[in-house]
């Protein structure tokens, strides 16, 4: 937990809250309890934290989004360069950390 605290900017404690907030956050545990984020977590992570910090949504609106019921208006199939810049540096962080393991 504390490699995708420091990667997403959030507290665990906001990580841990999400989890429980919204079902579709659920990385697996391993024999000692400790949550093991796969990449997809990670990405979900990332949009949750977007719809929250910078457009403001509701955990109701999050989770209308996540569960494909209601868009936002200013959502897009297209990637901003700032994005992908940042989803690129987070795939090679966690093939990092997938060659640690």
């Amino acid at each position: 937990m504390g490699e995708v605290s420091k990667l997403t900017g959030l507290a665990p404690h906001v990580l841990r809250n999400w989890e429980k907030t919204y079902p579709q956050l659920k990385p697996k545990k391993n024999s000692a309890g400790n949550r093991a984020y796969r990449e997809e977590e990670v990405n979900l992570i990332f949009k949750i934290k977007e719809l929250v910090e910078v457009k403001r949504f509701t955990s109701d609106g999050v989770k209308k989004v996540l569960n494909g019921e209601n868009q936002p208006a200013s959502a897009s199939n297209s990637v901003s360069a700032d994005m992908k810049k940042d989803l690129t540096e987070m795939k090679v962080f966690l093939n990092q950390l997938l060659e640690k393991l």
